[in-house]
């Protein structure tokens, strides 16, 4: 049976742990996060680099690989419903994935899968019940990758279960935001818009004038709930 790559927490096991979902139209909903390893991108803010960054993390020590079943088990071990496959790039593993899908549904778990919307669902089409799709804009950092898909986000936006989510830093980004959009043929009201930020005070300050570009374009507006909660730390 193959196997899939997850990041390992301090104590060796697994990232899987419950929490509630801090971003996007699901926050506060409480969850069971499975955290992938592996990326297809190098965004210079991320807060997971740990699972792709094999310059400044060793990735033996940062990654374990599971079964299917494995994951199930821990999975099962935990309270939420509401299963969060997060990264990393989850869908770098859709066809690893495919098989945990089809087990926790098929126990009536409720799936959502967050990924940068370069890489095609596949196999995980009809299983996903909610997909956190987060183009990444130029001020990630990512020169010379291609983070834009719109081939993609055309067939994630079709689904009909796609939901946009924009990590923004300046009001400069807000007309990168609507060029990604109409790429996509996604509109307004399946939109979030986040402030970009590891603190509450940043999360604040950048937050109250996105807030008000919502309001006026007709986007959603998401803060970091888990960050306001309890900081910029691993499991929660």
């Amino acid at each position: 049976m193959e196997r899939l790559v997850l990041a390992r927490m301090a104590d060796g096991g697994p990232e899987v742990f419950a929490s509630i979902q801090g971003e996007g139209v699901s926050m506060g909903v409480p969850s069971t996060f499975v955290r992938l390893a592996i990326c297809n991108l190098r965004c210079a803010w991320c807060d997971t680099a740990y699972t792709w960054d094999w310059k400044r993390f060793d990735r033996a020590a940062s990654t374990v690989t599971l079964t299917p079943d494995e994951v199930a088990e821990a999975v099962r071990g935990l309270a939420p419903r509401n299963v969060v496959l997060t990264g990393g790039e989850p869908l770098l593993q859709r066809r690893q994935l495919a098989p945990l899908a089809e087990r926790l549904k098929g126990e009536g778990y409720r799936l959502e899968v967050e990924t940068n919307g370069t890489v095609g669902p596949g196999p995980l089409g009809e299983l996903v019940d909610q997909f956190n799709v987060s183009p990444k804009l130029a001020h990630s950092g990512n020169a010379g990758l291609r983070r834009i898909v719109p081939a993609v986000l055309q067939e994630l936006a079709a689904t009909g279960r796609a939901w946009f989510k924009f990590v923004v830093a300046s009001p400069a980004d807000l007309e990168e935001v609507r060029e990604v959009c109409r790429a996509a043929g996604a509109e307004p009201g399946r939109v979030v818009l986040m402030p970009e930020g590891t603190t509450a005070a940043v999360l604040a300050e950048r937050g109250r004038w996105l807030a008000e570009a919502c309001t006026r374009e007709g986007y959603r507006f998401s803060t970091r709930l888990h960050i306001l909660l309890w900081g910029d730390r691993r499991g929660v």
